[in-house]
């Protein structure tokens, strides 16, 4: 499985991914809600971009796009030496792998986990501040915690598709629907880089994360509360076997091209049409992940 790069490395490549301008404002509690994690590493991370010049500080204000990220997210991170892996993110996805290998225990103390995995308290209390924010575990009375059975067949994959499959379609047939043009460039830049070379370059967590920025985006935008809580909880408890689905990346491609497909109709006022093909889309994605199931199992 692939893991993160460090948090620095990672604002790097969201600024490049959102295509973010010079003087672009980069509040740490907005960074920590896009990248899953607590705004601690955030803060440590803005302020070692700081010292590269990437960003610059105001006081009482926090942290600007100072210059331009032209190079590959890759080489920039290697330039100003960001290239490191991050422990947080590193135990975070040996976990997930060995929960769904089923090498641990529905139930396990903190310090089962610990020992485990070399951590420190301070980092093990980050890993697993992540792991319940994505409601794939909770803490228990004490100092145990408990991991969703929900997450650990391949079943649960295919059945939260089929609830997206009912939902994102009727998203986008909400009255008055219509897609603001600065989120619709956004979302069409983050589907470009992927086929500028992404699918091979970005990590598991940031394919998951464009897919779910790009479908939560269009569910948002129908104003409906009910749909866009259901959207996010469905899209946190798929996390994790997300992630192993995405070690075949052929269907990618094509998923970028749909998505750039319902961005055109929607941007033409094509509702009707976008909704039929996001259905479409929907069930393309349920008939590829049926078809890779073998990548599912433990």
């Amino acid at each position: 499985m692939q893991y993160d790069k460090s948090i620095a490395t990672r604002i790097v490549e969201l600024i490049q991914t959102e295509g973010m301008p010079v003087g672009a404002h980069l509040p740490a509690q907005m960074l920590a809600d896009r990248l899953r994690v607590s705004r601690t590493p955030v803060n440590e991370a803005l302020g070692q971009l700081h010292e590269k010049g990437v960003l610059a500080r105001e006081r009482n204000r926090g942290f600007f796009l100072a210059r331009p990220l032209d190079l590959p997210a890759a080489e920039m991170a290697a330039q100003l030496g960001l290239t490191e892996v991050d422990i947080v993110s590193q135990a975070y996805f040996q976990i997930a792998e060995d929960l769904l290998k089923g090498h641990l225990p529905q139930q396990i103390p903190e310090q089962t986990l610990r020992n485990r995995y070399g951590l420190t308290a301070t980092q093990l209390s980050a890993v697993l501040k992540r792991i319940a924010q994505e409601g794939w575990a909770e803490r228990k009375p004490g100092y145990g915690w408990e991991f969703s059975t929900m997450l650990t067949t391949p079943d649960s994959l295919l059945q939260s598709y089929r609830m997206r499959l009912a939902l994102e379609p009727a998203a986008l047939l909400e009255p008055g629907y219509r897609l603001d043009a600065k989120v619709l460039e956004r979302l069409r830049a983050a589907e470009l880089h992927l086929l500028d070379g992404g699918i091979q370059t970005d990590t598991a967590a940031q394919l998951h994360d464009r897919g779910v920025r790009f479908h939560e985006s269009l569910v948002e935008t129908s104003g409906n509360a009910f749909f866009t809580d259901a959207i996010r909880r469905v899209n946190r408890v798929r996390r994790l076997l997300s992630y192993r689905s995405m070690r075949n990346r052929e269907r990618y491609p094509e998923h970028a091209r749909q998505h750039l497909h319902i961005l055109a109709l929607l941007e033409r006022d094509k509702n009707e049409d976008a909704a039929a093909f996001m259905r479409e889309h929907l069930r393309h994605t349920l008939d590829a992940l049926a078809s890779i199931s073998n990548l599912l199992e433990p």
